[in-house]
């Protein structure tokens, strides 16, 4: 079995993406641009001691994908402790809401958001209690 061990983001503004991530998540980057001979940063999405993964971040070779139209790559998902905490940041930072909070019943918080540059990521706050009494807040 495969298992993801590395994301690539890709941006129009690779600034502005910087510090949309770390503004929301609190990522940090490494400039590996010279390694491969064009704009790439390594993201470090935390401490290596936790589950998680490390990605990348470079400027987009084609257009992104129109309103609505969805997602043409993949979604990646951060597992985060306070959804709606972490919501305020993703807002506040300049992200959108591409499909509002709902419930996994029994299992978590789940949402999914733009951001500045129009890529779609999601946000799963574990909680067993998640839609089995109370509507979202």
């Amino acid at each position: 079995m495969s298992r993801v061990v590395h994301f690539e983001i890709q941006a129009d503004d690779i600034e502005r993406a910087k510090t949309f991530y770390a503004q929301a998540f609190g990522w940090t980057y490494e400039d590996y641009s010279q390694y491969t001979g064009s704009p790439y940063y390594g993201v470090v999405t935390g401490d290596e001691k936790d589950p998680g993964i490390n990605g990348g971040l470079l400027q987009r070779p084609a257009g992104a994908p129109a309103a609505h139209q969805g997602a043409n790559a993949f979604v990646c998902t951060m597992g985060i402790a306070d959804y709606d905490a972490t919501h305020e940041r993703i807002l506040a930072a300049g992200g959108q809401v591409a499909m509002p909070k709902f419930a996994l019943p029994g299992m978590a918080w789940q949402g999914y958001y733009l951001d500045t540059e129009g890529n779609t990521f999601g946000i799963h706050q574990p909680d067993p209690a998640a839609g089995l009494d109370a509507p979202p807040a």
